[in-house]
């Protein structure tokens, strides 16, 4: 009891008139290093804590960030090719911007495994009439023509394959000539190019339309090489196709005028000489004729021998 009554007369006297400050700080000073060592467990505890949680968090944020980066990464790869596609495909809207005909733009879905054998597919067919014979071109010049024909896909045959052939002619000074296929992605060779013809290094190859197959005045490919041989007829010429055959994604199908009109007239005449037994006309009285002239001559040896 008589604690209890000195404490509040303590607490009365501090409050009305400070006189404990002193007492107070003195006490303060002298408590601060038992706080410090009782608070040291505590501190101990948190930081360790702290120390294996920051461990745990940078493991997790460190794959994380690998995650992040692998993933960015493949988003760069794919934008670089998006890019490059993007790239292509305005060199196409502009070569389409300079062809007169009409085009549709195709892309090339397979190629042909055979390396003796230089034909894609492209991904339009009937549905989107694509003829037999039509013209395939890229961003830089032909690139072949179209030799069959399904509901959804086409088969082309690039012109440097071994059984192609297109007329051409120089663009500097209009001399004709039929570039082949060399079996090579990147040459072709001129035949029957007279010795005398005026055909040099660097000069430009374009279609001349001739036979109506192909559209005129696209470009074809550019003379790498002339040999002239005393003692041959012709000379030797060498060219490199303009189109990038082997690398080309995406094409240009031409719908020209002619090449809709001569087609139908040219696979006709074809068909007329694989199969000239159903293209000629029946006739019987040409066939009782010659019937007949064959059975006075029968007769006539008959008669010699008896």
């Amino acid at each position: 009891m008589l604690f209890s009554v000195i404490s509040f007369a303590l607490i009365f006297l501090d409050h009305r008139f400070d006189f404990m400050d002193p007492v107070r700080f003195t006490l303060s000073v002298v408590t601060a290093p038992v706080q410090y060592v009782a608070n040291i467990p505590a501190q101990v505890a948190s930081w360790s804590h702290s120390s294996v949680r920051s461990r745990s968090e940078l493991e997790e944020e460190n794959a994380r960030l690998q995650s992040e980066v692998l993933v960015l990464k493949r988003r760069v790869q794919k934008l670089a090719s998006t890019v490059a596609e993007n790239t292509r495909l305005k060199e196409l809207m502009n070569a389409s911007d300079l062809v007169d005909d009409e085009v549709l733009i195709g892309e090339i879905i397979g190629v042909d495994p055979d390396p003796y054998r230089h034909e894609a597919i492209v991904n339009k067919g009937a549905g989107d009439a694509v003829f037999v014979g039509q013209a395939v071109l890229d961003a830089e010049g032909l690139m072949g023509q179209v030799i069959e024909v399904g509901p959804f896909s086409s088969r082309v045959l690039l012109i440097s394959d071994i059984s192609h052939g297109i007329p051409v002619h120089v663009n500097r000074n209009g001399v004709r000539a039929i570039a082949v296929g060399s079996g090579k992605l990147d040459q072709l060779k001129l035949i029957h190019v007279p010795d005398t013809a005026d055909i040099v290094r660097g000069d430009l190859l374009v279609s001349s339309g001739l036979g109506g197959r192909f559209p005129k005045g696209y470009p074809v490919g550019v003379v790498t090489m002339v040999e002239h041989d005393p003692g041959q007829p012709f000379a030797l010429v060498d060219a490199k196709p303009m189109a990038n055959l082997d690398r080309s994604r995406h094409v240009l199908l031409v719908f020209s005028e002619e090449s809709r009109k001569l087609i139908p007239l040219l696979s006709g005449v074809e068909a007329a000489q694989q199969d000239p037994a159903q293209s000629a006309p029946a006739d019987p009285d040409a066939a009782e004729t010659e019937g007949s002239d064959e059975t006075p001559a029968a007769n006539q040896e008959a008669a010699d021998g008896e």
